[in-house]
Parts: C-alpha cells; structure tokens; sequence
C-alpha cells in the first residue's frame, strides 16, 4: 500500500536563496508527524508548497498517489488537503457559524440537507459551540485558533496540516488545544503534519519528526531519537535537549 503523501526532492528559490531544497518524505495514513527546525529553515514555505500557495521549482508531491503540485489551493482542498496558518484569518465580517459554514460549502463536502448539523458538530468537537453567533472579531486568540481548525475540518480532510497552533497561546490554553489535535487524531483518524516550536508539547504530540535546518531535511525519526540527533541539537535545540528528552 502507498503512503498517502510521497515527497520526492521537492525544491523551491527565492532569486539566490534556496528556501527548500530536495525534500524527501512519506506520510502513512493515521499518523500524527511534525516538522521541526529553526526559524528560516523552510518549514512554512514546505507548506506552502504542498498546498498550492507557492509554485515549486523542482521535484514531487503526491496525494494518494496523484500529484498536487501546480493545482490550485482550493483544488488541493478538494482532493483532501487542508491546513491553519500561522496567522489566524478568520472571515471578518462573519460570525463563527458563518465562518465554519464557509468550509462545508466546498464540493468534497456533499453536506446537503445536513449542512446545519454538520456545523453545529464541529463547532462541539472544537468547543465554539456556545460562541455559534458570536462575530469573529470579538474572539480572544485561543478561539481563534479553534476556529481555524474547526474551517479546515469542514472541509473533511484526510491530511490536515497545522502550522504553528500554540502561537501566541498561554500556558494554560496550550494542554487543551493539544487534547483536540489527539481527539481529532483518535476519533477520526486524522493524518496530521504539524508546524511548532513549543517543544515540549510538539514532542509529546508527534510520533514521528521531520527536522528541516536551511531548507534542508537533515534527519527523520521518532522524537527521543531527533533530540539527541547531533545536527539536530547544533542547528536548533542547543542546551534544550535534555529538557525535552
């Protein structure tokens, strides 16, 4: 059986700099994997890339043995693909039902005559349901963060890629957001590729890490392994491995 995404020596430029350069990786269906590396190392524009927001230069991507490099993002969504950003963007102007209903409008999604239960399921499973009406502009930034999940799982991906969840979250919002990645992972059986640099939980999280420094992929293993991966430790965790072990 095929992996469910192949990545084969997929490059990208920017004039003289090579913001990734001949990234190789598989992901099985179920996993919950990361991408680590310091900032500058390629990570979001790998996401970019896989997702249709940058065209490659180079290489291969392959969803489920079909090549997604070159379609458009909204394509890419609708073959089974969805991520959150690093910066939240919410639908101004909209409340949070409306934000969601937006994701179930895409073809893949065949709600139907049960769009309003669909919606009014996410928004439990990401606890925003009590915020249904609320417009967007007056969520505090942890809900926001849910709320970008709760649009891409509308969408219903089979791959879903989280580019930094913790920024910007307090201590205490962290452990809850963590809970809904697993649940989301254990219920539905959700491929994950997470972006993040809370070490701690991103290691607890991820049973398998991609480290990325300068563009390039320079080590791929479970997580106790990557922290004691000595170009791993020169490149970014330093005197943070021990901690994170």
């Amino acid at each position: 059986m095929s992996a469910l995404l192949e990545v084969e020596g997929l490059t990208k430029r920017f004039s003289g700099v090579t913001a990734v350069k001949d990234v190789s990786f598989t992901l099985e269906a179920g996993e919950i994997t990361g991408v680590l590396g310091p900032n500058g190392a390629g990570k979001t524009t790998l996401f970019n890339l896989l997702t249709g927001f940058l065209p490659s230069d180079a290489g291969a991507a392959r969803f489920e043995g079909k090549s997604i490099l070159g379609a458009a993002p909204h394509a890419i969504v609708n073959r089974g693909v969805a991520r959150t950003f690093q910066l939240c963007r919410p639908f101004y102007g909209m409340t949070v039902r409306e934000n969601v209903v937006v994701g179930c409008l895409a073809p893949r999604v065949h709600a139907g005559g049960g769009l309003e239960q669909r919606v009014a399921e996410i928004l439990e499973e990401v606890g925003l349901a009590h915020k249904a009406a609320q417009p967007v502009e007056i969520l505090p930034y942890g809900d926001l963060r849910r709320l970008e999940i709760a649009r891409a799982l509308a969408t219903r991906p089979q791959l879903l890629l989280l580019d930094e969840p913790f920024a910007g979250l307090g201590a205490g919002e962290i452990e809850p957001l963590v809970q809904l990645i697993r649940q989301l992972h254990d219920s539905q059986g959700l491929t994950i590729l997470i972006i993040e640099h809370k070490l701690r939980e991103f290691m607890q999280l991820v049973s398998r890490v991609i480290a990325m420094d300068f563009g390039e992929v320079i080590a791929i293993g479970a997580p106790g392994d990557i922290v004691r991966h000595p170009r791993v430790i020169e490149s970014y965790i330093g005197k943070g491995a021990n901690a994170i072990a």
